[in-house]
This record gives C-alpha cells, sequence and structure tokens, in this order.
C-alpha cells in the first residue's frame, strides 16, 4: 500500500495529541481510527494494477531532431473504475534535457473494463535505438488517500535514424549531374564515358571524334558523342576506429561522415552507379551490398543508425583486404577516415598501392575548425603558443594530403558543415574528367 501525501497530512493533524506517543505513521494511524478505516476503504476501492493490460503502437523509426509518437493502450479489465499516474520509462537519451518529466508522466482515467490511449512524445539526442524500460502505475482510490503501485513491462524499440542534414545540397548537385549526363554530351572519349549518339559536324569539332563509317552511309559527316558511363561501382568505407569518435564542434566526426556519406550515395545512385557501403576498424561492423537505387539510402540510413566509434586503431590491412575483396576491378573506393599522420604514415600508405591499382580512390576528412580560428589568435603568449601549435598541426595535415596525392589519391578535406558537399563535388569532377 502507497500513501499519498494528503493521507499524511491528515494523519499528522488527527494524531497531533499523541504525536511524542507516535513518532511514527504506523503509529499515529494506530491511534486514528476513522482515518485508518478511510485508507483502508480507498485503498481496497483502487483498481488492480496488476491486471491491467497493455499494448502499444506508433512510429518504430525517428530521423535525429525530429519527434517519434509512441502510443500506448491501457485496458482495465476489473471492475472498479481506474484514477492512475503513469509513468513511461525510457533511456535519458529519449529526450531533450529537462523535458522528461513532463513528456513520460501521464494521468488517466479509465472507467471499469473500458481502454484508454496515451501518447508518450520523444525527442532523442543521439542515434541508435531506443528501447522502452517500464511502465509504471500508481493507482488512487476515490478519496485519493492510498495508492497501489506496481509495473509493466511493455517493449518498444524506437530507431534513431541519422538526420541527413546535407540532403539540402542533393538538387543543386543533381542539376549538375544533369549536364554531365547527356544532355551535354562531349566529344572526348575517356576511360569513364560511354558512347552516346551519332550527330553532324560542324566546324570546330574535334576530327578525332568523326565516325567515318557512320558517315559513308550518310550524306553528311558525323561525329562521336560520349558521356559519363553509368553503372559503375563506388564502395564507401566508413572507418569506425578511435579517430571517428572524436567530436569537432557539437558534432561527433563519425556522424559528420556519415551525413557525407548519405548525399554522395543519394547523388551516386540517381547518377546510375551502383553503391556499396563498409563500416570496419578491426572487423566488419556494417555492409551493404547489391541494393537496387530506390533501396540503396534507406539501407544505408538503418545500417548507419546503430553504429558507434570503437576505442581501437583501425587494422589498414585488414580494411584494405575487406576492400579488395567487396569492390569489383575498377571501382571509386571513397575512404572516410582521419588525416592524422600517424594513422596514415604508419597505417594506410604501406597498403595504398594495393588499392590504388584495382581502384579510383579518394580519401575524406573531417577538419576541424577550430584549427583554423586558432591560427589568428594573436594578443597573448598564451595565444601566440596556440597559434604556433594549430599552424603546425595545419600544415602536417596539408603534408599527409600530399603523400596521399603522390600515389593518385583524391583528398577532400573540409569541415562538418562542407564535406558533404565538397564530397559531392569531387565525385562529379571525377565523372567530369572521365576517372569515373
Amino acid at each position: 500500500m502507497a500513501l499519498t501525501g494528503r493521507t499524511a497530512l491528515l494523519a499528522a493533524l488527527g494524531s497531533l495529541p499523541v504525536g511524542i506517543l507516535a513518532p511514527s505513521w504506523t503509529g499515529m494511524l494506530a491511534v486514528n481510527a476513522p482515518l485508518s478505516l478511510a485508507i483502508l476503504c480507498d485503498y481496497a476501492l483502487a483498481a488492480p494494477v496488476r491486471t491491467l493490460r497493455f499494448t502499444r503502437s506508433g512510429d518504430t523509426s525517428v530521423r535525429l531532431g525530429d519527434v517519434a509518437q509512441v502510443e500506448l493502450t491501457i485496458t482495465n479489465p476489473s471492475s472498479r473504475p481506474l484514477r492512475a499516474h503513469l509513468r513511461d520509462a525510457w533511456p535519458p537519451s529519449s529526450w531533450v534535457p529537462g523535458t522528461e518529466q513532463s513528456a513520460s508522466r501521464h494521468r488517466l482515467s479509465v472507467p471499469a473494463g473500458e481502454r484508454r490511449r496515451i501518447t508518450t512524445l520523444l525527442t532523442p539526442t543521439r542515434r541508435g535505438d531506443r528501447h522502452s524500460e517500464r511502465v509504471t502505475v500508481r493507482s488512487y482510490g476515490p478519496l485519493g488517500l492510498a495508492a497501489r503501485q506496481g509495473n509493466h513491462r511493455v517493449p518498444w524499440t524506437v530507431r534513431v535514424l541519422p538526420p541527413f542534414a546535407s540532403r539540402k545540397h542533393l538538387p543543386s548537385r543533381l542539376a549538375r549531374l544533369r549536364e554531365l549526363d547527356g544532355r551535354t554530351s562531349t566529344l572526348i572519349r575517356g576511360q569513364g564515358t560511354e558512347f552516346d549518339s551519332l550527330r553532324d559536324y560542324v566546324p570546330g569539332d574535334d576530327t578525332r571524334s568523326i565516325d567515318w563509317r557512320a558517315t559513308a552511309r550518310r550524306t553528311t559527316v558525323a561525329v562521336r558523342t560520349w558521356r559519363p558511363e553509368r553503372d559503375r561501382h563506388i564502395l564507401v568505407v566508413l572507418d569506425t576506429g578511435r579517430t571517428s569518435a572524436g567530436r569537432v564542434g557539437d558534432v561527433p566526426r563519425l556522424d559528420a561522415a556519415m551525413d557525407a556519406a548519405l548525399l554522395l550515395s543519394a547523388l551516386a545512385s540517381r547518377a546510375g552507379d551502383r553503391v556499396g557501403l563498409l563500416a570496419y576498424d578491426r572487423r566488419v561492423r556494417a555492409q551493404v551490398q547489391g541494393r537496387s537505387a530506390g533501396d540503396i539510402l534507406p539501407a544505408m540510413v538503418n545500417a548507419f543508425a546503430p553504429l558507434e566509434p570503437e576505442l581501437i586503431e583501425t587494422d589498414a590491412r585488414g580494411l584494405s583486404a575487406a576492400v579488395l575483396q567487396n569492390a569489383p576491378r575498377g571501382s571509386l573506393v571513397v575512404l572516410l577516415t582521419s588525416l592524422d599522420v600517424t594513422p596514415i604514415e604508419e597505417g594506410l600508405l604501406p597498403v595504398l598501392p594495393q588499392l590504388t591499382r584495382r581502384h579510383t580512390v579518394l580519401v575524406a576528412s573531417v577538419a576541424d575548425p577550430y584549427v583554423e580560428q586558432m591560427t589568428a589568435k594573436r594578443g597573448s603568449a598564451e595565444g601566440v603558443y596556440e597559434a604556433a601549435a594549430c599552424t603546425q598541426a595545419h600544415i602536417q595535415r596539408e603534408r599527409t594530403a600530399e603523400q596521399l596525392q603522390r600515389h593518385g589519391v583524391t583528398v577532400v578535406d573540409a569541415t562538418p558543415e562542407r564535406l558533404a558537399p565538397a564530397l559531392a563535388d569531387a565525385y562529379l569532377a571525377l565523372k567530369a574528367a572521365g576517372r569515373l
């Protein structure tokens, strides 16, 4: 039996003259027979908690930053009406800090033999799966003096997906893609181009593009036009090792890399290319392959949702072996990793020739805008030292990028806000140059 605050107040007032003889609440109620009888009757009239039945419905997934609605239906099979306070408990990261009390607690009244539905609004602050913990119900009697309390397990899972904030850049990149994809055909044949059509020769066209066989069958000179090749293979490789756990501003490096990967995948799938995903540190953490253009983005979003950085050093040899095993020859391998000196020089550079011999390699990394700001600090000894340290870090980063470029690797190094569009631009540039 649970006593309410109203009961405690009445007990204290009713037993005031004998408070010295009965200092505890039990003693106070023992010397106050009318109040004790009222409490027992109130407790007896409270609807039982154990027999309540619960079912859930509502959202099973939500993008980070959006609101999910989870509905809980309470059925009261007893012959007594239910007057209750209910707490629908979820992990702390299911709500914005400070809003849990108002979002998870409900007052409800369910007549005997009927059911009611309540809605809990979740505003998750982290990616991943959020599991409901338990439902706690406190059932009050008609006088509000006593209550029954119990817990029920009502399982439900809401998957919190990446927000894909960079999708705002997709329309402009698709417009540029349409300029490359047949609408503005080129006369230059490259490794990443395929035959598009024949048209009449006009003065100024490259004579090497003349199709002499087609010209022999026509009354005019015909030239061949080419367009970026479709159905190319792109493997997005996400480094989930310790370097991906660092935060740049309010954004984890891994989350910024995911956002860039989603924009690139959406763009490449619209271009007719086949996109795959490999998340790796010392073993494969997530993998998506063989999906159609319409399914690749939802599959990647679901694969990213529970993915978290691992505080271990990435095995570069194992990563290289996994890429060679999963990427067909001539693929574009997009590696989202760090440009820190040690992981690149000791890990990636020794195995890089194995990748560049078979594939076109693009390395993308999240840069810290704070480093750029610190390089301009002056006015105090501390500021000068900080500026010197950040300048040295910036120079080392540029030197690492130059080492990768000497091996034929395209490097994209940008802040979290700029990484996704910069990676998409690099992909379009490779297509325009006929390298993809």
